[in-house]
């Protein structure tokens, strides 16, 4: 997909009132969560020339769960992000997806194939195309891209178009050049087209970075909406934006989790405070 240049529905729970990371649990499921473990880790560790960047993590990721990952740069968040949709591989350890596939034996295509799709900060979009032809082009089909473009969509492929672009806040634009939205269009376009492919995980590195507040606030809703019917992994900066709409938080630090719970809950560990909380800002930091 091109890159462009970076510019400035279903029941949600919202954060906090318990820290009780059962309780957060029992609240995914209200709005659809089945319990399953759809992700899990067990010893992994990522090096890069010796140096080890993840470092023996374990962890795990429920079906239809929204989990947040936090930390100060150089923590291991985007590294374990790269490790489960294989952009590295693992130098120890698995990673299971959906029933025990060990993704760290497989290539990245392969995995995307499974149902897992990434999203990295900067938008990719095609720019040139139209916010429906970006949406046309990403629907799961056996075809090339001139097929895609020339081929006669049929009434369920239109319909569910029409449905994503209400979804991501687009119905009104699906004639409009990609590359002509908002810095928050595009993201939303790009998250688009990644549900259009029917995934069973997203991994979204910092969605709301650079957005407005307007753009925040809906992009915390759009994720409490898509969780509905999948899992996804968010890694974010943006503190205020986790308080507001974090289900489950985990905190990691020099490649190791150091806690996870709810907002409230890790916001009164002293470890989380002095190696993170406690040095940042309010928003962007």
């Amino acid at each position: 997909m091109e890159e462009t240049v970076q510019e400035p529905g279903a029941a949600s729970v919202m954060p906090g009132d318990s820290n009780d990371v059962a309780d957060a649990l029992g609240a995914i499921s209200a709005v659809g969560a089945v319990g399953a473990v759809v992700l899990q880790t067990e010893g992994l560790e990522v090096s890069f020339d010796g140096f080890r960047a993840i470092r023996g993590v374990d962890f795990a990721l429920q079906r239809g769960e929204l989990r947040f990952l936090i930390g100060p740069n150089g923590a291991g968040k985007t590294t374990l992000l790269d490790a489960i949709c294989g952009k590295v591989k693992p130098s120890r350890g698995t990673v299971r997806f959906d029933g025990g596939t060990d993704l760290a034996k497989l290539q990245e295509h392969r995995i995307a194939q499974l149902g897992i799709g990434r999203k990295f900060q900067a938008p990719s979009i095609f720019a040139e195309l139209t916010v429906w032809d970006n949406l046309e082009l990403s629907m799961k089909q056996p075809r090339g891209i001139w097929a895609a473009l020339t081929a006669r969509l049929s009434g369920e492929q239109r319909s569910e178009i029409e449905r994503m672009l209400e979804l991501i806040g687009l119905k009104e634009k699906p004639r409009l050049q990609g590359g002509s939205l908002s810095h928050g269009e595009k993201q939303w376009l790009e998250i688009g087209m990644l549900l259009i492919q029917e995934p069973k995980l997203l991994l979204l590195d910092e969605p709301a970075a650079g957005m407005t507040d307007k753009e925040t606030m809906q992009t915390g809703e759009l994720l409490h909406t898509i969780a509905a019917d999948r899992s996804i992994i968010v890694v974010e900066h943006d503190m205020e934006f986790v308080r507001e709409y974090a289900r489950l938080v985990t905190v990691m630090h020099e490649g190791q989790i150091l806690c996870e719970g709810t907002m409230e809950h890790i916001q009164q560990d002293e470890r989380v405070a002095e190696v993170y909380l406690g040095r940042r800002g309010e928003r962007h930091a």
